[in-house]
Order: structure tokens, then C-alpha cells, then sequence
């Protein structure tokens, strides 16, 4: 909301939440293509593109390495996130600037590591699921009151959207890729994978209720906190609000905690191809399978925790993640591989509509990326690599 203003961002939030909905719901119907499932996007890809060698091998291994670099890019972020959690309970107790946030970055990456090895895979999340949603629901409550609270009792507000002309037309760009970064994991086959029959008719189900009622939520937080505190909202709400202690305390441990879960559902199918390619098998708790969980997770983790430390700017991260695989993966790849899947079942005003859309979101993908690098530049000027912001 910030570099976009109020009409911008209501319109954009909109626009962002139709156009996802829509990507998805090609994916979705795509899903059992050929008269099988596809419970992986990369198989999905290969299905449509062909796994032999031929030109279309190619398109198989970029939407296969997309998914992997959105799931790495998605998971530095929710590390960032941690750490800035961490961060704003420490400064609620003891602020006095011994700890910088690339250290708590590094404890949240470890406590992601430890989390990783303790399961296995995406199915024994069980309880944990449950425990995720009602921390979510803790933040949200809790933004929610103490941004109207404080926006209640600060009158004087300025929604100005800041920088120069150019700075504005970057900063713009970025935005559009953090609005559709928001709404897309570009691992929806994966997340579906047990849905019932009939399946494409309960995705779709999924998929309305998720850009709908679930999307409320988001928009509440996200109006609201610009509401509250205009153009100076920070990235990371809990540190723009005010209020007792001890609410600001749950809420920040509600996001730390809700991090580290969300973190091993986008790195499960990371880890599921790991696990898949170098054959672990037996017993979970066997020692072999845990040395090789610790040496495998861990290293993807350290990897991902070295990188959040080093450029802790955590918009500018949603930005080019959003720029260089959401993009791609949820709006370009899901439009071609209609295209053709269903080739000969559309009009020419129908594959028309679905090349425009691959190149004006393969345009937006470019624009966005070049936004996205010019923020991260500037930011790492502005404060130096293992910034404290």
C-alpha cells in the first residue's frame, strides 16, 4: 500500500486477487490433463511439454527450476520474517542495539533447521497445521485492534506516496510483483495432491474460497495498517503499532512460530526431491535418514539463512521473488501450457487471449525484476550487507 497510495493499492489488490484466481484456475484445470494426475507442477510440466529430448525438454526443466527458485526466494523471506520477529521481542524487553537483526536471523534459521529435520515430510505436519492457523488467526486479531487503536488516536496521517518521480515509477513496479507475490505459491498441484474426487471440482471449490473469504484477512491488515499509519507503515507491521507489552510480545511469537511452519511447507518439495533422488529409505527415525536430513535440510537452510542475513530487505525480497518466479510460474507458464494442453479445443480469439496474457506478464516479469534489483541496490547502499533495519 505504501508505494502504491489508496487508489492504487485497493485497485491493485483487487486486480492481483482476480488475475490469481484465474492463473490458478487453469492449473486447476489442468490437473488431471490426459486422463491422470498430475500432483507435482514440474510433472504436470513435463506431462504437457513431453520429458523426452526435444525442445520442449527445455520448457520442462525452467518450469521445474521457477518452482525451485520461488520456493527458495519465498523461504528467505519467511527467514527475514522470522528474524524480524524475533527482533521486535527482543527490543520490547531489551532495546539496547546489542543484537542486530542478521543474528536473530541466523537463531531463526536454525530453529527452521531443527523443525526440518524433526519432520520428515509434508504429511507429518499434522497437529502442527492446526497450530499454524491459530497463530495466524493471533496476529491477525491482534494487528488488527492495535492498528485501529493507534489510528484512532493519531488524527494526522500522511498518505503521500514518497520519493521522486523515477523513484516512484520503480518503486510502483516492485509493488505489482509484492501484490502478486501475496496471493501465490506456484505449488498448487502439490498442495491439492490429496484433494478428493472429483478433483478438478473441489480445486476450483479450494480456489474460490481461498480468493475469497480467505483473502479477507489480508485485506484487513493490510487497509487497516495503512489506514493507521499511512506512508511511514513499516514492512513488518508489529513494529509500527503500540500497546500493552505483553499482546505485542504474543503476536510477534505468533509470527516467528507461524514462520518456521510456513517455511517447511514451501521447502517440502525441495526436500521431497532430495529425499527422492538420493533414495532415502526406511524408517524416518533411522540414523542414516536423520544424518542425511541433518546434512541435506540443514545445508539448504544455512544456504537460505546466509542469504536472508546478507540482504534482510524484506519488500524488496517479495519484489524479485515476485518478479523472477511468481510471475513466471503462475501467470506465464499457466497461460502456455494451456495454451497447449487444450489447443485444439479453443478458438482463435480464445489463444489469442492466452498469448497476450504470456507476453504482457512476461513484459511485467522484466519490469518488475529491474525494479526489484534497483531497490535491493539501493537499500544495500543506503544500509550495507548484514543491515540491522
Amino acid at each position: 500500500m505504501v508505494p502504491l497510495g489508496w487508489i492504487g493499492g485497493v485497485i491493485g489488490l483487487l486486480l492481483a486477487t482476480a488475475i490469481s484466481l484465474y492463473a490458478n484456475s487453469l492449473i486447476a484445470n489442468l490437473h488431471e490433463f490426459g486422463g491422470k494426475r498430475h500432483i507435482r507442477y514440474r510433472d504436470l510440466a513435463g506431462f504437457i511439454y513431453g520429458n523426452k529430448v526435444s525442445p520442449r525438454k527445455k520448457m520442462y526443466r525452467v518450469t521445474w527450476g521457477l518452482q525451485y527458485v520461488n520456493l527458495f526466494m519465498i523461504n528467505c523471506g519467511f527467514i527475514i520474517l522470522a528474524g524480524s520477529a524475533l527482533k521486535a521481542i527482543y527490543v520490547l524487553f531489551r532495546d539496547d542495539n546489542v543484537m542486530k537483526l542478521s543474528h536473530f536471523i541466523a537463531i531463526a534459521g536454525f530453529v527452521c533447521a531443527i523443525f526440518a529435520i524433526g519432520i520428515p515430510h509434508l504429511s507429518a505436519l499434522g497437529i502442527w497445521l492446526g497450530v499454524s492457523t491459530v497463530l495466524s488467526l493471533i496476529y491477525i486479531v491482534v494487528a488488527i485492534v492495535l492498528s485501529v487503536k493507534d489510528g484512532v488516536n493519531k488524527p494526522s496521517r500522511d498518505y503521500t506516496i514518497q520519493g521522486s518521480s523515477v523513484d516512484k515509477i520503480f518503486t510502483i513496479t516492485g509493488a505489482a510483483a509484492n501484490l502478486v507475490f501475496a496471493f501465490n505459491t506456484g505449488m498448487l498441484p502439490e498442495i491439492q495432491a490429496t484433494v478428493k474426487q472429483p478433483v478438478v471440482k473441489n480445486m476450483m471449490k479450494a480456489l474460490y474460497l481461498q480468493f475469497t473469504a480467505g483473502a479477507l484477512p489480508l485485506y484487513a491488515v493490510t487497509f487497516i495498517g495503512y489506514w493507521a499509519y499511512g506512508s511511514s507503515t513499516s514492512t513488518y507491521l508489529m513494529n509500527s503499532v503500540t500497546g500493552p507489552l505483553w499482546v505485542k510480545a504474543l503476536a510477534n511469537i505468533s509470527a516467528f512460530l507461524q514462520s518456521v511452519i510456513s517455511l517447511h511447507i514451501f521447502a517440502s518439495p525441495t526436500y521431497e526431491f532430495m529425499d527422492t533422488k538420493y533414495g532415502t529409505k526406511g524408517s524416518p527415525l533411522a540414523l542414516k535418514n536423520l544424518l542425511f536430513r541433518t546434512a541435506a535440510r540443514g545445508s539448504y537452510i544455512a544456504v537460505s539463512t546466509l542469504l536472508s542475513a546478507l540482504l534482510p530487505f524484506l519488500g524488496d525480497f517479495m519484489s524479485l521473488t515476485g518478479a523472477i518466479s511468481t510471475f513466471p510460474l503462475t501467470f506465464i507458464l499457466a497461460n502456455h501450457m494451456y495454451l497447449v494442453a487444450m489447443n485444439s479445443e479453443l478458438s482463435s480469439v480464445q489463444k489469442l487471449w492466452h498469448w497476450l496474457n504470456v507476453c504482457f506478464f512476461g513484459l511485467m516479469s522484466l519490469a518488475a525484476a529491474i525494479a526489484a534489483l534497483r531497490l535491493i541496490s539501493v537499500d544495500s547502499k543506503n544500509f550495507h550487507v548484514f543491515a540491522d533495519v
